[in-house]
């Protein structure tokens, strides 16, 4: 099935963080503290859907403080992070909200993402992902991790919506 028909019956988004919503580079610092590298137009894009009534959340198995206030700020709420188990995490989110898992749009990048890839509507991942991911995922962002996989999805599903380019859309 065309992976754009399944766009049309996507309500929710889960996210990975590293290599999705970042390159997956981590900046060291002498003190201990880790830096990441996020996209603003992604972050934008998580911030729009939440406005037209979609559900965003994050499961990753990474941790920092930076990492959590970033969420913050973008106002997302079902934030999982250091994740030995990320179906778990994911089966508690579903639980949760009483979620359609064939209405969930999920992007990974790498083998932690594999099971709840395979328990979603539409499993999805950058371009530069794993190959064991791009084999089971339904679409490839042309975007790699931190470089706008993230809105592309995102864009994708609220123009098939009809939900994306309205006066909504014109400020943070």
């Amino acid at each position: 099935m065309n992976y754009k028909i399944k766009l049309n019956h996507i309500n929710t988004f889960i996210f990975d963080v590293d290599g999705v919503l970042t390159d997956g580079t981590v900046t060291l610092f002498g003190n201990g503290e880790q830096v990441r590298k996020m996209s603003s137009r992604d972050g934008y894009a998580m911030q729009y859907a939440q406005k037209k009534g979609y559900k965003i959340a994050i499961i990753s198995g990474g941790s920092s403080k930076g990492v959590k206030e970033r969420f913050d700020y973008l106002g997302i709420n079902d934030v999982y992070l250091a994740c030995s188990n990320k179906l778990k995490a994911f089966n508690d989110l579903v639980e949760k909200y009483d979620l359609n898992t064939e209405h969930i749009l999920y992007m990974g990048d790498d083998l932690p993402d594999w099971e709840v890839m395979k328990k979603v509507g539409l499993p999805t991942c950058p371009r530069d992902a794993a190959t064991e991911i791009k084999e089971i995922a339904k679409y490839v962002s042309p975007f790699i991790g931190g470089g706008g996989c993230v809105r592309d999805v995102i864009e994708q599903t609220l123009r098939v919506q009809c939900k994306w380019a309205d006066k909504d859309n014109l400020g943070w």
